[in-house]
């Protein structure tokens, strides 16, 4: 799934240059209406199934910065699913340039007890579909 992003000034140093904090912020934004676009609101997931899922590890490659008012696209994929664990691949893109790419492992998690659980089967189908 393609996510676009706006840069805009609260997104960079003073030089115009995106802060390398942001990108995390774009990736994230990514891969909520990633989820929301399989019919899955992450608010919901959490108030009527107590699931979230939250980041357990990310590897992020900074390749080329982006700058003030670009227009980018955050490339989603699912790249693992399997127990309690999805494995996200996204690509921060300028037109076809690649600015960032990064690995993200999210663990399935019971909020009310605070313990890693399996992907529910309706989500994972979503995802796999």
């Amino acid at each position: 799934m393609d996510f676009p992003v706006r840069v805009y000034y609260e997104d960079t140093d003073a030089g115009g240059i995106v802060y390398h904090a942001r990108y995390l912020h774009f990736f994230e934004r990514a891969r909520t209406e990633y989820l929301r676009n399989l019919g899955f609101s992450q608010e919901s997931l959490l108030r009527e199934r107590e699931l979230a899922f939250p980041v357990r590890k990310i590897e992020i490659d900074y390749k080329i910065s982006a700058r003030l008012d670009d227009l980018l696209v955050v490339e989603t994929l699912v790249q693992e699913l399997k127990g309690a664990k999805i494995v996200f691949k996204q690509r921060l893109l300028r037109q076809s340039e690649c600015l960032s790419e990064a690995v993200v492992i999210c663990a399935s998690v019971d909020m009310a007890r605070m313990k890693p659980v399996a992907i529910p089967n309706d989500i994972r189908q979503a995802f796999t579909a």
